[in-house]
């Protein structure tokens, strides 16, 4: 089985993300925020992430930088999840490494087809 890693301060938008992938066939574990996240991927690293800008402890694009790193750390397919809806914004997450960007509020329709583009889940 697929994993995720939902990265969001908010406990509900985690809650209601991991609803979404556990429909989609995913595993999944939260974080509250980029430092979880980060030691999160250090004991296992997930398959997707999807991914808040604005967080406490370490940002989205902090924890995003810090992941690419990381020894395998290019594998999992990051979607960034957030209200930042600039041009500057999307482009700083994609040069950094995000896979797809997706705005706030979301739902299961928009997470699935993200999930096909980056090729976690096959087109229906």
């Amino acid at each position: 089985m697929k994993s995720c890693l939902i990265v969001d301060d908010s406990r509900v938008v985690r809650k209601v993300a991991g609803r979404i992938v556990h429909d989609l066939g995913f595993e999944y574990r939260e974080a509250e925020d980029g430092q979880q996240a980060y030691e999160a991927c250090e004991e296992f690293m997930p398959d997707a992430i999807i991914l808040d800008w604005n967080m406490p402890v370490m940002s989205g694009i902090e924890f995003l930088e810090k992941l690419r790193l990381m020894e395998g750390g290019d594998r999992p397919m990051v979607v960034f999840c957030t209200t930042e809806n600039d041009i500057n914004h999307i482009q700083r997450a994609i040069q950094a490494g995000a896979n797809e960007y997706i705005m706030k509020p979301f739902d299961s329709e928009i997470i699935e087809s993200k999930f096909v583009q980056v090729g976690l889940l096959d087109a229906k």
